[in-house]
């Protein structure tokens, strides 16, 4: 495809362009030219949008389709269509699927789903056989198939032994793990954080203590073991403190931190509402400033949508029966635009998890495979059900006010636009 970008602010620090204003010329999903005014003499397609700025293409590192078993949440194709008109070139699929992803033949069954899809699909093994805890799914084979980390989607791996163990393995085809950081003897049957809203509420608590205890353990094994920990949508002030202190150890840990826990705190409980249970649960104003911060410093390497559909059955119920999860691709980038940094944000969601998840991802540059999102970081709206494209309706963000709206996405040479 053959297209000529007017006017497009680069936000790309890897650019010789980074900060300038430039038209853009694509020829068969080729960058050919970057100038302030190109001549379009050839009668290409031209795209002009309000205040458009591009930036290499996002990457969300925890998402959920559904597929394959829980299709009424979420199918791969709508899932994928709703990341591209989302601003999301990559994404990372979670095993929390029927069956989860714990073969090669199930990381080879949600690889062939993507073929041609403008958004590429990376899928996440299971860690362990069945998301149990109990085995080591087959590691070394769902990587040569495919899968790009390793992972039981918010399931804590309780057995010390087995996580030294797959950090020990994985240094051989250097594979990445993923341990969800909660304590679960400590989190029991909490639903909420444990807090004064949580006492005032009448609903269980989940203290921070969960999971900062299993951030610890998870830390002192990496120093014994080795290899390559990363410890996904951590949500308290000292979980942010104890992975900077790894990092001045130099050991090879990385977290991210999913972005409703940048911006909500668990006074959204008040309403009972179901949209706002998630994992881990909402915290206080403390731990919001202390997570902005982690991300300014560079503490935290990742943000994440963690989008999460469930359908209406399992969501719409009394507070305590309903299921974890938030869908977050739509809203993203208009929740923590106010909130962060441009550039921070953009790093957040480009160079770092793809050199963390090794993931290869082009410059803006002449010469280079487009592969770009197309935004406007001054549109002001309140997030409606209308700006949902996921097939379930669970959103935290519903009648929220966002800045920063997404045009779409040029990628596998394909242009989608919101």
């Amino acid at each position: 495809m053959n297209l000529l970008l007017k006017s497009a602010i680069i936000v790309d620090s890897t650019s010789p362009y980074h900060l300038q204003k430039k038209d853009i010329l694509i020829e068969n999903g080729i960058i050919t030219k970057i100038a302030s005014v190109i001549k379009n003499e050839e009668g290409i397609e031209e795209l002009k949008l309000k205040n458009l700025h591009i930036s290499k293409g996002w990457f969300d590192t925890s998402v959920s389709f559904g597929e394959p078993g829980f299709e009424e949440r979420e199918t791969i194709k709508n899932g994928l269509l709703t990341a591209s008109k989302s601003g999301f070139t990559k994404v990372a699929v979670n095993s929390n699927t029927n069956p989860v992803l714990d073969t090669n033949a199930d990381i080879e069954f949600i690889v062939n789903k993507c073929n041609n899809s403008a958004t590429k699909l990376f899928p996440i093994g299971s860690l362990t056989k069945g998301s149990e805890g109990k085995d080591l799914a087959e590691l070394y084979d769902m990587q040569n198939s495919g899968a790009i980390a390793f992972g039981d989607y918010n399931k804590p791996l309780t057995n010390s032994n087995l996580l030294k163990i797959a950090l020990q393995y994985v240094q051989n085809f250097n594979g990445l793990v993923l341990s969800f950081p909660q304590d679960q003897a400590i989190a029991g049957h909490g639903v909420v954080n444990e807090e004064i809203n949580s006492t005032k509420l009448g609903l269980k608590g989940i203290p921070a203590l969960a999971e900062e205890l299993q951030i610890a353990r998870d830390l002192f094994i990496l120093e014994y073991t080795g290899g390559k920990l990363h410890i996904p949508t951590i949500s308290t002030a000292n979980s942010v403190k104890l992975i900077k202190e790894a990092k001045k150890k130099n050991l090879d840990v990385t977290c991210s931190v999913a972005g409703h826990h940048l911006v909500l705190t668990d006074d959204e409980l008040v309403h009972f509402d179901s949209n706002t249970k998630v994992m881990p649960p909402l915290r206080t104003k403390r731990d919001i400033k202390a997570l902005l911060k982690g991300v300014q410093e560079g503490v935290i390497d990742v943000i994440t949508s963690d989008h999460n559909p469930i359908d209406v059955e399992h969501k719409k119920v009394e507070f305590d029966n309903a299921k974890y999860g938030t869908i977050g691709l739509e809203s993203l980038f208009g929740a923590l635009n106010p909130v962060l940094e441009l550039e921070v944000l953009i790093n957040c969601l480009t160079e770092n998890p793809c050199k963390i998840f090794q993931v290869k991802n082009s410059s803006i540059r002449e010469g280079e495979k487009t592969d770009i999102t197309l935004f406007n970081p001054e549109y002001s709206y309140k997030f409606e059900v209308n700006n949902i494209l996921s097939t379930s309706k669970n959103s935290i963000f519903l009648g929220k006010e966002m800045n920063g709206k997404v045009y779409g996405i040029f990628a596998n040479n394909q242009l989608i636009l919101s």
